[in-house]
């Protein structure tokens, strides 16, 4: 009996074994619980270029079944081709020592001067624009609201799992399993940081849109795995 479970086991886990691709998490189909991916492992399908539409021809490639942003190569921030208003992201990420990059959300091709919010992945400790105060930290609404003071980053070069959840107007940042930031889009809150920001001058920053899921290019290294949303009923 053990050696016919021991044998019926083997042939469950050879294929995943075999296959890093689904060791990852890609290309499979939306589960029962509703979680899709965003990135196949393979290609840069569901992919294009902020305001273009293709992909560009450098500064990112699939490399071992990882999103890459080559380093000293722009090509541009890149953009999922579908839109989403609630839903839950998650994903995986890591930079090399001094790196700067971001995931932004709820972005809109009309306003490219904020295109989106930014949840700002960075080395704070090596990175001169992490050194310039909370706003600008990892897991921060970069340079409107910060993340909390005791944030669990690892190091640069080690992976991180973060989240996005958007219900409404609620937006939560979380960070290697803990919830780092919250806030109300359009919230007298979120009006007051924007006004002292960057973007005080972009119209209906701040504010509840549907928009594209994008990765930035900053020029440095960073690799992205396990990319992955969920779309949330309206609260």
């Amino acid at each position: 009996m053990r050696i016919q479970i021991k044998r019926i086991l083997c042939l469950i886990l050879l294929p995943l074994l075999s296959d890093p691709v689904s060791l990852n998490g890609a290309g499979a189909q939306t589960g029962s619980d509703g979680w899709k991916p965003l990135f196949d492992g393979k290609s840069f399908d569901g992919w294009r270029g902020y305001r273009t539409k293709a992909m560009p021809a450098r500064g990112w490639k699939v490399e071992d079944g990882i999103l890459k942003k080559v380093g000293a190569e722009h090509g541009g921030d890149i953009i999922t081709e579908q839109t989403f208003d609630n839903f839950e992201l998650s994903w995986e990420w890591r930079i090399g020592p001094g790196g700067n990059n971001g995931i932004k959300y709820l972005v809109t091709e009309d306003r490219p001067s904020a295109p989106g919010h930014e949840y700002q992945m960075i080395d704070d400790k090596a990175n001169e624009d992490g050194k310039l105060g909370p706003k600008h930290a990892t897991a921060s609404f970069y340079d409107v609201l910060p993340p909390a003071s005791d944030e669990p980053l690892k190091p640069a070069g080690e992976w991180n799992s973060s989240r996005v959840l958007i219900q409404g107007n609620h937006v939560e940042h979380w960070l290697n399993g803990k919830k780092v930031l919250e806030y109300e889009l359009g919230s007298d809150v979120v009006k007051a940081a924007v006004a002292k920001s960057k973007f005080r001058n972009a119209p209906g920053f701040g504010e509840k849109i549907k928009g594209h899921i994008l990765l930035t290019d900053h020029k440095d290294e960073c690799w992205f795995r396990n990319m992955r949303i969920r779309e949330l009923p309206a609260r």
